[in-house]
């Protein structure tokens, strides 16, 4: 059996007593807070909402802020009864018996081999806290059942006052309150609309006092679970630590948590896939000075190109374009297939194994029939569909009843909606383009001489600026998905969750994307040829690619888009709430002095806090989501992505974790078993990035028309092994003839054409043909290969661990006894007093 010392961290109490977190009477604590102005004109609504919260059992507080005489707190507080109620009808599960360990075989047979005597000779795991840091959990280490009052001798009752703790206390008053009415004789109800009617001004958890103190939390021990949490988890000092997922969950609840867990898993799963690309990099950086492509194009100084655009663009030599051909190599090599291999495969190991930990998680915080017991309907759904019910298939019992017609009437009108805004996203692409193919012509008369020669990399540089700008603009769409998802009237919370998740990621997708489609698969591909080009509204010339390749422009638009949306983000994640607490603490020091904060109460300094987010993790998720889009979608243009991310994420879990615990309110705990509907969009790019890399392979890059003249048209040709100059003269094969008759000369552009003097001038040659094969043959082939590889990984790892399934049987095994046991002792007990004439009719003393 193994056991754990109880630990020595203990609250100071001489602290915790300065810090009132209780009512006026000190005995009774407050669970929740809510926030009004008596200059409010929904006072009526107000009274019968807090009549209905004192008739269901909670007490209530009133006190008048210090800063401000219009605003006045609510004090909530759920007395012993109403939170075994509750939590009896809300399924909680609590502890109930200690739980005993076995020795796992494996552990066993290490032990036999003396191992553990040399582990003590290794080094301490830096990343790890030591035993005397965390706190002793004992709910992690007990066996928990849903909570009965009849079988409330069965749980392990130390303290009545602890039992339940402060985030258990404050979901089972967010529950009650938010079926509470606020208006006689209607189904009028929830607090969620009274803060939207501005009944309410604000509604949140009390955080646990202050998160500095001036003691060493090692000599001293910490003030609280918000001064514990700062020092292990959201002080930059510890960035290199594992994160305390126990200690958030006790916090902020088990959906916080997991999300924590999702991103240190995928934060650890990005090293492996940063590494890989790193290399990629570096051996295009080592092989560079090999490269015969490039070489060539910086010895054609005899060879012409056609201008690239119709006014002011010069003709230029194909040896201008040397560096541009000398950076497309860094992130075009013969790497870069299996990287795109390596790439698709990493994402199906991360989810694989995702799916293994959350199913660990889910055990450990008693999750696994979770989403059986807890799905309520919501309360606006309630309210609008209550005249009509019929009998729920599950529970038997009659619910309110959503029209076949009216529900999909609701979902006909939301679609419509959607497809609108996608159009207006696609709309502004093609003004983008608009402006990409006015600008070249500009840029190439411009009086700087570095913008006129180079002015196509500056044409795709302000070009991606703009695209970020318009991205940023057109992130109001949450308000359309929000008001859609409302008009839909989802079932169940989770349905609405779902619903506007799908909703602002697509548009988010669309949105971010769009514009690096268009650059990857559209930009030089139907431009026609010199003296027949395609034109836009008849006037402009459709831009064409680089003479060193389309690559260039792809790598460009990845890289500043990720880098300035990674920047922005974390800007406005934590840079905003900074600002605005800053300024708000400056406003209360020149209003009522410079000691102001310090003595307020802790409900007023949460107050002043920035709210949680009014969608709980939705935003998180969605640029992490985003990001693992970026990382896979396109990764064979820009093998630098996942580098990239893993940065922004050693930064961005720390963040988070300060914004959390400093600057927010603290947010309302609540359960998840999984990432929902997340996981479900992590695996469709997962399989979109398979398609997207192998068309990047075949289409943007040169790496089959390379692929096709080693071994059909270059000089190794018909030639079973490959030499080092099999490569020479691939340039100007891949380069067609255009004859200007104006000026007696000829210039070149990249494409496979007849020369005007052959029989049929500029139609496509065999060498054309052979390369849109081998292109159409390389993405089945690529596909169907890393699809099966994708099948077959998924296929041979489980989704839970051997040994979370023998602890799953065991637990189960010893919990049936358990209950058998209680329930025989306590019928022994009974037919014990009765022989001696007692009998106990309350089952709690």
């Amino acid at each position: 059996t193994r056991t754990k010392l109880p630990f020595q961290w203990k609250i100071n109490k001489g602290k915790s007593k300065s810090i009132k977190l209780c009512f006026s009477d000190g005995k009774s604590r407050i669970d929740y807070i809510l926030v009004y102005r008596k200059s409010s004109s929904q006072s009526e609504k107000r009274e019968v909402f807090e009549r209905n919260i004192r008739a269901e059992g909670l007490h209530m507080e009133k006190e008048a802020s210090l800063t401000n005489s219009d605003v006045i707190f609510l004090k909530l507080h759920a007395p012993w009864d109403v939170l075994c109620r509750y939590a009896e009808l809300m399924n909680i599960r609590m502890p109930f018996r200690r739980k005993i360990f076995y020795m796992h075989r494996r552990h066993k047979f290490l032990s036999r081999l003396r191992i553990n005597q040399f582990r003590g000779w290794l080094p301490r795991k830096p990343m790890k806290f030591d035993s005397n840091t965390l706190p002793y959990l004992e709910e992690n280490e007990s066996f928990t059942a849903p909570f009965s009052r009849s079988r409330i001798h069965h749980f392990i009752i130390h303290n009545k006052e602890t039992f339940f703790n402060n985030a258990t206390r404050s979901r089972i008053i967010h529950h009650i309150l938010q079926r509470v009415k606020y208006e006689e004789g209607k189904n009028k109800m929830g607090l969620n609309r009274l803060l939207s009617n501005n009944s309410y001004e604000a509604a949140f958890p009390l955080h646990e006092g202050w998160y500095h103190s001036k003691n060493s939390i090692r000599t001293h021990g910490a003030e609280n679970h918000r001064h514990l949490l700062y020092e292990c988890w959201a002080w930059w000092g510890v960035w290199y630590k594992y994160q305390p997922l126990d200690l958030i969950r006790r916090y902020f609840g088990e959906k916080i948590s997991l999300y924590f867990a999702w991103l240190g898993w995928y934060t650890g799963m990005l090293f492996p896939a940063a590494v890989v690309g790193l290399l990629v990099f570096l051996y295009g950086v080592f092989t560079l000075e090999h490269c015969p492509v490039s070489k060539e194009i910086c010895q054609a100084t005899d060879i012409i190109m056609c201008p690239i655009c119709d006014q002011y663009c010069p003709y230029l030599r194909l040896s201008d374009s040397c560096i541009y051909a000398k950076v497309t190599h860094l992130f075009d090599n013969g790497a870069t297939v299996f990287f795109a291999v390596f790439m698709a495969v990493w994402a199906t190991v991360f989810l694989e194994f995702w799916k293994r930990r959350r199913a660990v998680l889910a055990y450990d915080w008693d999750l696994i029939d979770w989403e059986e017991e807890e799905v309520k309907l919501r309360p606006q759904f309630e309210a609008k569909y209550s005249k009509k019910e019929r009998m729920n298939p599950i529970s038997g019992k009659p619910e309110p009843y959503q029209a076949f017609t009216d529900k999909y009437s609701r979902l006909l009108v939301s679609a419509s909606g959607i497809f609108f805004m996608i159009l207006v996203v696609i709309a502004a692409v093609f003004g983008i383009v608009i402006y990409r193919v006015i600008t070249v012509s500009t840029f190439a008369a411009f009086g700087w001489a570095l913008i006129r020669n180079n002015s196509q990399v500056a044409t795709t540089g302000t070009a991606v600026c703009i695209n970020f700008c318009v991205i940023m603009l057109l992130n109001l769409y949450e308000k359309v998905a929000l008001l859609l998802t409302n008009l839909e009237q989802p079932r169940t919370e989770s349905e609405w969750e779902n619903s506007f998740t799908f909703k602002m990621f697509l548009f988010q997708f669309v949105n971010l994307n769009s514009s690096t489609f268009y650059i990857a698969f559209f930009l030089g591909r139907f431009t026609g040829r010199p003296g027949a080009y395609l034109r836009l509204i008849n006037r402009w010339k459709l831009e064409e690619c680089h003479p060193s390749g389309c690559l260039i422009d792809l790598c460009m638009q990845m890289g500043i888009i990720m880098v300035l949306k990674q920047t922005w983000n974390n800007f406005m994640e934590l840079g905003y709430p900074l600002v605005q607490n800053w300024w708000t603490r400056r406003k209360l020091r020149r209003e009522h002095g410079h000691h102001t904060m310090a003595n307020l109460p802790q409900w007023e300094k949460d107050f002043h806090l920035q709210p949680a987010n009014a969608y709980g993790l939705f935003d998180e998720y969605l640029k992490m989501i985003l990001q693992f889009g970026f990382t896979t979608i396109f990764v064979a243009a820009f093998p630098l992505a996942p580098l990239l991310a893993l940065i922004n994420n050693i930064i961005e879990i720390r963040l988070d974790a300060y914004k959390f615990v400093t600057q927010w309110r603290r947010p309302l705990p609540s359960q998840a078993k999984d990432i929902g509907i997340w996981y479900g969009i992590l695996e469709g790019i997962g399989i979109l990035s398979v398609i997207t890399n192998a068309f990047v392979i075949a289409v943007t890059s040169d790496f089959i028309p390379r692929l096709v003249y080693a071994y059909k048209y270059g000089p190794c040709a018909g030639q079973s092994q490959s030499a080092e100059g099999c490569m020479m003269g691939y340039v100007n094969a891949s380069l067609s003839i255009f004859r200007v008759s104006d000026f007696e000369r000829r210039s070149q552009y990249r494409d496979y054409r007849e020369p005007p003097d052959s029989a049929e001038p500029y139609s496509y040659t065999l060498q054309f043909w052979h390369v849109l094969a081998a292109r159409l043959a390389f993405i089945i082939v690529f596909e169907h290969m890393v699809f099966a590889i994708k099948t077959l990984i998924a296929y041979l790892i489980p989704d839970l661990p051997k040994d979370l399934r023998d602890r799953m049987r065991r637990e189960k095994y010893l919990i049936q006894e358990m209950m058998y046991e209680a329930e025989l002792e306590r019928l022994q007990k009974e037919k014990r007093e009765k022989k001696k004439g007692r009998v106990h009719h309350k089952e709690w003393p």
